[in-house]
């Protein structure tokens, strides 16, 4: 007996729901591995403790946010989703400020060219120099993969409220507004 030979139409369906299979498998996978870990034991004390230059060289220490909402943004420069939204940051500061928010900025580049970028584009919150130190903080607070933008959101506790590896939307910024 011999078998019967596969339609051309049954074959190309199977080779669709083969990719579309392989697809959502390694979309799956990539979402759990850029998935937020656990924070470290001890980072959120040590983060207090800890005092940056700012990019005019003046001391940027974090002690002095303490008891305030905040959100920590790990950037730089040569990241275009970390450069776009920085704007929306800085409107969220502004707006929320005199509730008891604050943003800081925390840069993973190189001095001059965090001070060229701000000559062109001013920011209305504290910017400070983390350099390779800002990547092992970053992945203290759960970023294991060490990609940026990377955004810790902070209650008036100190206490990590949300987490977010890649860039921000409207939605997630709307959604702080709401916390405490």
């Amino acid at each position: 007996m011999t078998p019967s030979p596969v339609s051309p139409r049954l074959s190309r369906r199977a080779w669709l729901g083969v990719a579309v299979a392989a697809g959502l498998a390694g979309a799956g996978t990539a979402w759990w591995r850029l998935q937020p870990t656990p924070a470290l034991d001890g980072v959120l004390q040590d983060l207090w403790g800890r005092v940056f230059d700012g990019p005019t060289g003046e001391s940027v220490a974090m002690a002095s946010f303490q008891g305030r909402k905040l959100v920590l943004n790990f950037w730089a420069t040569w990241c275009p989703p970390c450069v776009e939204e920085l704007p929306m940051l800085d409107r969220f500061r502004a707006a929320h400020h005199a509730r008891g928010w604050e943003v800081v900025g925390l840069a993973v580049d190189q001095p001059a060219a965090v001070r060229g970028f701000l000559q062109k584009r001013p920011l209305g919150f504290p910017v400070a120099m983390a350099g390779l130190e800002g990547s092992t903080l970053a992945k203290a607070l759960g970023n294991a993969t060490g990609g940026l933008p990377f955004t810790v959101v902070l209650d008036e506790r100190g206490s990590v409220v949300q987490r977010k590896l890649g860039k921000l939307s409207e939605d997630d910024v709307a959604g702080w507004a709401t916390l405490g």
